[in-house]
């Protein structure tokens, strides 16, 4: 008995897996240019994970990358005041992206995002600052060496305020996760990089597993003079399909009834009984610390630093866009200085609560506010030191 009749077919299922595996082996990167007001973003997106490294070479960035899978490259035309051009080349059997700047006169920022991956790099202008390592991982924390603005004298301090803690817990998740856990962890990611990056004196309203009060928060934050003031925050809704980021800054009235509900609840910890009784004396004193600390200042510079922050969650997380709102959070009222409220994702949405207890999600949380704050302390650099 012969196999002949059977050949076809499986020459045919032959065919069919080697062409599936060949196009699951096939990764697409597409390179795209963007001109922003302060900056130029050169984003990498590939549909699958990247190994990347960069080297500087005068007026040009070199992008070497580097994958198991083969790589169908795809770039747009370029239009940019920065960026003179892209190309691809091959090198070493890696595939090199070559940028030409218009000027040498530049600094950059590298730092990666997933779902999808993607590799970012910001550009500058006119900027005398030493130039980045000559190799820069993209896949660590990005190491901004010297190109992000420095206080101009003396030591200023930020304040990082993890939500909750000890007895207050704060929202819980379907599978047990904890606010207070959270927030903590996303803490000390954020402090280790702004140390790392920033010569900014890091201090917070706690670094462990205790309760802290809503006034003692505030006022670490005035009895160091603080630059700004960032608080914490896993969101939690009745609704379970709530989902993505948002960012808050002081307002005495809430903009809906699901932010009305946040900050009561936000701003009731331990406080419960008696608020209601309360609620009309305490809005008087919410007036009154507002007048007395010129707080419309504060307001102002708050509202943008909470658009800077937002604009990176939605860029480096992938959660939706809630968009910055204003609420009458206690904690940010009593605080001297520009402050805002970042409630990362929900807690209360079991497919966010996973992401939130991963810690390359935490690391990206904390990488999307470093570059909002980044970001704002270039519009307002630091006058002298305290």
């Amino acid at each position: 008995m012969t196999n002949t009749p059977h050949r076809p077919a499986a020459v045919l299922l032959a065919a069919l897996l080697f062409s599936s595996l060949a196009a699951q082996q096939s990764v697409t990167v597409r390179v795209q240019v963007r001109d922003y007001p302060d900056f130029t973003r050169l984003t990498l997106e590939s549909s699958d994970r990247l190994e990347t490294s960069l080297t500087r070479t005068g007026g040009t960035l070199e992008i070497s990358v580097d994958s198991p899978a083969a790589l169908r490259l795809q770039t747009a035309p370029v239009s940019s005041r920065l960026i003179r051009s892209v190309a691809w080349g091959r090198r070493e059997g890696r595939q090199v992206l070559t940028v030409g700047l218009k000027s040498s006169d530049f600094t950059y920022q590298a730092f990666t995002a997933n779902r999808p991956f993607q590799l970012m790099v910001d550009f500058r202008e006119g900027e005398s600052a030493a130039p980045p390592p000559a190799r820069e991982k993209s896949d660590a924390p990005p190491p901004v060496a010297r190109t992000t603005p420095r206080p101009s004298s003396g030591v200023r301090t930020i304040v990082l305020d993890p939500g909750h803690g000890g007895i207050e817990p704060g929202a819980k998740g379907r599978f047990g996760a904890l606010e207070k856990d959270i927030t903590l962890a996303i803490g000390l990611k954020l402090k280790a990089v702004i140390e790392r990056n920033l010569s900014f004196r890091v201090i917070m309203t706690r670094d462990k597993d205790v309760a802290v009060s809503l006034e003692n928060r505030a006022a670490l934050a005035n009895n160091n003079d603080a630059l700004l003031f960032i608080s914490i925050h896993a969101n939690g809704s009745y609704k379970k399909s709530s989902h993505g980021s948002e960012t808050f800054f002081l307002s005495l009235n809430a903009s809906d009834e699901e932010v009305r509900r946040l900050a009561y609840f936000e701003n009731t910890q331990g406080e419960l009984e008696g608020h209601l009784a309360a609620q009309e004396e305490e809005q008087d004193v919410l007036r009154m610390i507002l007048w007395d600390m010129a707080q419309a200042a504060h307001i102002r510079q708050s509202s943008r630093l909470a658009e800077l922050i937002q604009t990176e969650l939605n860029t480096l997380l992938g959660t939706a866009n809630r968009g910055i709102k204003q609420a009458p959070f206690k904690v940010l009222a009593e605080v001297a200085c520009p402050a805002v409220l970042v409630e990362t994702a929900f807690l209360s949405n079991p497919e966010e609560e996973r992401r939130l207890v991963n810690d390359e999600f935490q690391n990206q949380v904390a990488q999307a506010i470093f570059q909002g704050l980044v970001s704002y302390i270039r519009l307002y650099p630091p006058e002298g030191g305290r």
